[in-house]
């Protein structure tokens, strides 16, 4: 399995054994396509992002591995901004659950970094009434493994 892979369902696995204070379960997505009826439920996925791979020395290699987590849900009826503040917690809780946790099924790799961008996308707020936002989460691994 590549590092990637396996950092993105680690970090799924990892989502899904912890109680946050909406529920949903986490979903390893290599497609995060959606029709918006899809987004009544509220859905996170993590998708493989980028490899990064760093000479450090003669025999040693960095790795660093992205992987995106997406919180989507359409919002019906509910003032955005009422969505934004209670969603944009959700998001909160996620990236410093993940900044804290260990991945379990990877233990190789080590948490670096999360960027939210988009905190959210107000065009999907606008159009289709859904909230989306991105986690950008980094973990790094000598030697691949």
């Amino acid at each position: 399995m590549s590092l990637v892979t396996q950092t993105a369902k680690a970090v799924a696995a990892e989502l899904n054994r912890h109680d946050f204070s909406q529920e949903f379960e986490a979903a390893y997505c290599v497609k995060p396509a959606y029709e918006l009826s899809e987004l009544d439920t509220l859905r996170v996925i993590v998708v493989p992002k980028t490899l990064e791979i760093e000479r450090v020395s003669r025999s040693s290699t960095k790795y660093t591995v992205t992987v995106d987590v997406g919180i989507l849900r359409r919002i019906g009826k509910a003032a955005p901004e009422e969505a934004v503040e209670t969603l944009g917690t959700l998001v909160d809780e996620i990236a410093e659950f993940l900044a804290e946790t260990t991945l379990s099924e990877f233990k190789a790799a080590t948490f670096t970094e999360v960027v939210n961008d988009p905190v959210y996308v107000p065009e999907h707020l606008t159009t289709d009434r859904t909230f989306t936002s991105v986690l950008s989460v980094k973990y790094a691994m000598a030697g691949g493994h």
